[in-house]
C-alpha cells in the first residue's frame, strides 16, 4: 500500500473517551469486554479468544441478522504491536470456524479485496481521559466496512459510559 492509496484504503476514525486509558485498553484486549461492543449494531460476539502478546492468536465470531436471514463470519489475526495503554496491531482475515483463512472470493467479496488487512489502534492518555485513533488498513473509508466500526465504536463508546458511571 503506497501512501497515496492511504486515505482510500483505510478506514481512520478518531474517538476521544471521557475515561481512563487503562479502561479502553481493556475494552479492546479483554474478551467479556471486546465481545460485548465489537460489530456493527444488532452483531452479537459468541466468540473471541484473544493471546494479545506479540505473536498471539485471535479468533472471533461474528453472527448478524441479514434480510436474508442469519450470517456468521470467523475472523483470525495475529497480534503484531501490543504496548499496554498505548498501542495495539493486529492483522485480520475473514476464516472459517478452525481459523483457516478464506480468500476474499471464498467469503463473496469482490476482486482486489485484500485477504489479510491489518487494525492499528492508537491511545494516548490525556490526564483521566483517551484519545483514542484506530486505523483499519486495507479496507475502504467508504466501505460497509467503515460502516461498521462506526457502529461498533459507538457501541464501545456508550459501554465506556456505562462503565465509568459505576
Amino acid at each position: 500500500m503506497t501512501d497515496d492509496n492511504t486515505a482510500k484504503d483505510a478506514v481512520v476514525i478518531e474517538r476521544n473517551f471521557d475515561a481512563p486509558v487503562d479502561l479502553i485498553w481493556k475494552m479492546w484486549t479483554e474478551p467479556e469486554h471486546f465481545k460485548a461492543w465489537y460489530g456493527p449494531d444488532g452483531a452479537t460476539i459468541p466468540v473471541a479468544k484473544m493471546d494479545v502478546r506479540v505473536g498471539g492468536a485471535r479468533l472471533v465470531r461474528v453472527d448478524v441478522e441479514t434480510p436474508g436471514g442469519p450470517m456468521q463470519m470467523w475472523f483470525i489475526g495475529e497480534y503484531r504491536d501490543v504496548v499496554e495503554n498505548q498501542r495495539l496491531a493486529y492483522t485480520e482475515s475473514m476464516s472459517d470456524e478452525s481459523g483457516n483463512v478464506l480468500s476474499a472470493a471464498e467469503v463473496g467479496m469482490p476482486d482486489g479485496h485484500p485477504t489479510t488487512t491489518e487494525v492499528i489502534v492508537e491511545l494516548e492518555d490525556l490526564g483521566g481521559r483517551t484519545k483514542m485513533v484506530m486505523t483499519h488498513a486495507g479496507i475502504p473509508a467508504d466501505s460497509p466496512g467503515a460502516a461498521g466500526w462506526t457502529m461498533a465504536l459507538n457501541k464501545l463508546a456508550t459501554r465506556v459510559a456505562a462503565h465509568s458511571a459505576r
